[in-house]
């Protein structure tokens, strides 16, 4: 193992592999804020989405040409 770091810097690697970690957790957050989701800028939390989307999808139904079958 010591012949690789003869190689190689260590000061240099380790800064490289911290550059290279800072940026993929960047692309990782700005990914997940792009998504509806995972977005936590937008002011909606996931239980405020749900219910939205309940509520649209019953008046979506509710305006639907098909009568609706009652037992």
């Amino acid at each position: 193992m010591w012949r690789v770091w003869k190689l190689f810097d260590p000061l240099r690697a380790m800064v490289v592999q911290g550059v290279f970690l800072f940026a993929l957790a960047a692309m990782i957050h700005l990914i997940l804020l792009s998504t509806v989701r995972f977005s936590w800028l937008d002011g909606k939390s996931q239980a405020e989405m749900e219910s939205a989307a309940v509520v649209e999808a019953t008046t979506i139904a509710q305006s639907s040409q098909m009568p609706v079958r009652q037992q």
